[in-house]
């Protein structure tokens, strides 16, 4: 996969079966830095966990905020082994997201979050700083295939790799209030 076509994975967001990506607690980084890094994009990111009564799941809900666009996205996902998921992707209406919006869960918050993507030795970062937290950050890599060895930046300093840990999932993220 060429840079061209990782970054296109990150702009689109086009609906996939399975996700793989490994994902890493790390300390805040630079954002000068950050924002040099080989095709660069940022959007803010308003997401929150609804519960579908039609197919009795925790769905997400996404408002993405791009410079020149805003897109809107259901999700549903399910575990497969930590690092692979099932990954359902649908976009929807600004109305539609609103509508579904009346369905979040009870006592969840609302995460909100600028990503930062960008590409390193061909891989597809995408780093999130969420608004609860001052001193860190997490890093996700898409991966082609689970036993895909990550690299990260220098500039990336992991304080450890949360992959498997569901406490650093954004559904637990939304539920610690």
């Amino acid at each position: 996969m060429n840079d061209e076509n990782v970054m296109s994975d990150c702009n689109s967001l086009k609906p996939k079966n399975i996700e793989i990506e490994r994902k890493y607690l790390i300390k805040m980084p630079d954002l000068g830095t950050l924002r040099m890094q080989p095709g660069y994009s940022s959007s803010s990111i308003e997401q929150m966990y609804i519960f579908d009564s039609g197919n009795s799941s925790r769905d997400r809900i996404r408002k993405r905020v791009f410079e020149d666009h805003v897109e809107y996205w259901k999700t549903h996902k399910e575990n497969i082994n930590g690092i692979s998921k099932i990954e359902i992707e649908n976009e929807i209406t600004e109305e539609e997201y609103a509508t579904l919006s009346e369905c979040k869960i009870d006592n969840s918050r609302i995460i909100r979050k600028v990503r930062h993507c960008f590409v390193y030795k061909n891989q597809l970062l995408e780093l999130d700083i969420y608004e609860f937290w001052t001193d860190c950050a997490t890093v996700e890599a898409e991966l082609e295939s689970e036993d895909q060895e990550v690299e990260l930046p220098g500039f990336i300093e992991v304080i450890k790799d949360v992959t498997t840990d569901e406490s650093y999932s954004n559904f637990a993220l939304a539920m610690s209030k």
